[in-house]
């Protein structure tokens, strides 16, 4: 009898806890190949080399009256080794969200991706993946991301950190009415310090931002984004900007438009502001035109794009990608690019090419 109370007993109390959450689901990729880039450090190397291996955990709580609690955490880490992704990124480096959503929206605390580069992953011919043969990491943020120049979206963080996110921050996504969405990011000034020296206006024996130096303003980014009706929507469109703690500024427009449900055309162009931290060379510009091509178990990927920096030669990029479909949930792809990038020592008058390939195997459970 006693047995058969405590069996009840313990019953009741799993059952209380499934009822109060509505469901956890636990999803993750694993991308791993080889891969080689010419004149640079990367010779032939076996590791992800098409997008970010994670494990990741999301979870939304019914609180009723329309209200749900929800949560986002995700681990990167290196395929190869185990190790979590570069070693000296946070534990929850994808993202660690928590928030309410309802009929007012979503509103959400923590650190992940900027509202603005949520947006425009979308937009982008090989999805927002951070490989050499896309574009969204080099050319459709232009270039957004150096530490060393005061840009990126947080210039500010820690060494080995990503420069595509807000940590400390606010996320608030308006309800889709009649197709449009207002997407707004606040980061807070909190922050451990810059890691490297900014020069910026200043010298090199008194930078303008010094190693040390907290946040001098309020990060932000906010993006518009209006989609056709259905769940494969035939054309959408954004436009966004952003402005970090060093007061370095992205304004990005972009679309694309589906003329068959196989074909999605895109293009998108950015322009950054760096007037805050240089007294010349002070702009970067830059645009991307794509296509994905869907031709039976098999997707085509395809991109050109260039970037025009004061003070340099332009960097332009041609890329194209295929992955074969051979489960619902696993592909092997190849990617092939050319970059025509600025020599370091003299940006102002040689380039050089970057040929890059790439073949892997890409899994999500």
């Amino acid at each position: 009898m006693k047995k058969s109370l405590l069996a009840l007993a313990l019953m009741g109390a799993f059952s209380s806890a499934a009822f109060a959450q509505s469901s956890v689901v636990i999803y993750g990729t694993l991308d791993a190949g080889i891969n080689k880039t010419t004149n640079t450090a990367n010779s032939a190397v076996l590791e992800g080399a098409r997008d970010n291996n994670k494990l990741g955990f999301r979870g939304v709580e019914d609180l009723g009256n329309g209200l749900k609690a929800l949560f986002h955490l995700e681990i990167r880490f290196e395929p190869d080794t185990g190790n979590i992704e570069r070693v000296t990124r946070p534990l929850f480096q994808g993202q660690s969200r928590v928030g309410l959503q309802g009929g007012f929206g979503t509103v959400r605390l923590g650190r992940a991706l900027t509202a603005l580069q949520e947006t425009s992953t979308q937009f982008e011919p090989w999805s927002g993946m951070p490989n050499v043969a896309g574009f969204q990491t080099d050319l459709m943020v232009a270039g957004y991301r150096s530490a060393v120049t005061g840009s990126g979206s947080d210039p500010l963080g820690t060494a080995g950190n990503s420069g595509n996110r807000f940590g400390n921050a606010l996320w608030y996504n308006t309800p889709v009415i009649n197709g449009f969405q207002l997407n707004v990011n606040v980061g807070s000034k909190e922050n451990t310090g810059l890691a490297t020296a900014i020069v910026g206006r200043g010298t090199v024996a008194a930078p303008q931002y010094p190693a040390g130096s907290l946040a001098q303003a309020y990060p932000y980014s906010v993006s518009a984004t209006y989609m056709a009706p259905g769940t494969t929507p035939k054309y959408a469109v954004y436009a966004g900007t952003e402005r970090n703690a060093t007061e370095v500024k992205w304004h990005s427009i972009g679309a694309y438009y589906r003329p068959m449900p196989a074909l999605k055309l895109m293009g998108s162009y950015g322009k950054q502001d760096l007037s805050h931290i240089r007294a010349i060379n002070d702009s970067m510009k830059a645009w991307v035109l794509g296509a994905n091509y869907t031709v039976g178990v098999g997707l085509v990927r395809f991109g050109y794009g260039q970037r025009d920096t004061d003070g340099e030669v332009k960097t332009k990029e041609l890329s194209v990608g295929y992955e074969h479909n051979i489960s619902p949930r696993t592909y092997i792809y190849l990617d092939l690019s050319q970059k025509k990038v600025p020599v370091a020592a003299t940006p102002l008058s040689a380039d050089m090419n970057q040929n890059h390939y790439a073949l892997g195997i890409h899994h999500n459970f």
